[in-house]
């Protein structure tokens, strides 16, 4: 028996000051009664009843213990009944999230405003990197991922597809207009770097080859100064949808040779597998998931 069960015990026989009657009360025999109370004078080294042939009484140190019992107890059921009640858990703590730079920005913060203004003992840690985040060591409770889960340690959903579109500004298109794939890698590109790596990611195409432009006229870590440089007539660019589809809807930039763009990644939301789910990673990671589940909804193109 553990202790907070030996208290208990010790509690009931200190309010019978009769091991039968205490024995009764919480169904054991009293043998039960004695062997724990044994146990508890051998672990504290005091005796907590004077025992004589007219029965039982508290000593001075088992009447001191018994009121401390009486309030440790007591704490402690106080901190189970909310839920036993069936009250709403409270929606509390820190979350801390990782996210891609521009889904941070755009929808990860956005979704996170109702949450915030709806439980005032939530706050929210924020960490934005196109390096994928170690959820261990950075200790994350929810993130954001494109691209494939080889986790097994967490729990993902797939919430939304990321597109990438070959786009160009029409200024540049009225220099240079790539007509196939050849021409496309000798045209004038903005390129994104691997921060992992360090170096540019070469453009992917459909047939699921990779490929490096020849003339990388301006590289950036950062995908808003990417699609900022294309949209200034640059170069050509391999842009994610949730930044360029903007653009192409409304003609600041042409999609170029669509036949060629490569088949889409997924977005997924995850979180650790540690159970249980506090109520505040829950509530978070369930507002990802829905906020991010239309980031690039529908794909209406003029043609290219």
């Amino acid at each position: 028996m553990n202790r907070l069960e030996a208290l208990r015990v010790f509690r009931v026989a200190a309010s019978a000051l009769n091991f039968r009657e205490a024995a009764t009360r919480l169904g054991v025999s009293p043998q039960v009664i004695t062997r724990v109370i044994g146990q508890l004078e051998a672990e504290l080294g005091e005796p907590l009843f004077h025992r004589s042939t007219r029965g039982v009484r508290l000593s001075a140190f088992g009447a001191s213990l018994a009121e401390q019992a009486a309030e440790a107890i007591a704490g402690i059921d106080r901190i189970f009944e909310t839920r036993e009640a069936g009250e709403p858990e409270a929606i509390e703590g820190v979350v801390r999230i990782a996210a891609p730079g521009v889904l941070g920005r755009r929808w990860v913060v956005r979704a996170l405003a109702p949450l915030l203004a709806a439980h005032a003992g939530l706050a929210i840690d924020v960490r934005l990197s196109e390096v994928v985040a170690d959820v261990v060591d950075e200790q994350i409770d929810v993130g954001v991922r494109i691209g494939p889960m080889r986790d097994s340690g967490l729990v993902a959903r797939a919430v939304s597809s990321a597109s990438l579109h070959f786009a160009a500004a029409p200024s540049l298109l009225e220099r240079c207009r790539p007509h196939d794939r050849p021409s496309l890698l000798a045209a004038p590109a903005v390129l994104m770097i691997d921060r992992n790596s360090g170096r540019p990611w070469p453009w992917m195409f459909a047939d699921g080859q990779h490929a490096m432009p020849s003339r990388a006229v301006l590289t950036t870590d950062d995908p808003e100064a990417e699609c900022e440089a294309v949209l200034s007539g640059i170069g050509i660019g391999q842009l994610p949808g949730h930044l360029a589809l903007p653009h192409l809807r409304e003609g600041r930039l042409v999609p170029l040779l669509e036949d060629l763009r490569p088949a889409p990644s997924t977005i997924y939301v995850y979180r650790t597998r540690r159970l249980p789910v506090p109520p505040r990673v829950r509530i978070v990671y369930d507002a990802l998931c829905e906020a991010l589940d239309a980031c690039e909804g529908p794909v209406p193109l003029p043609a290219g």
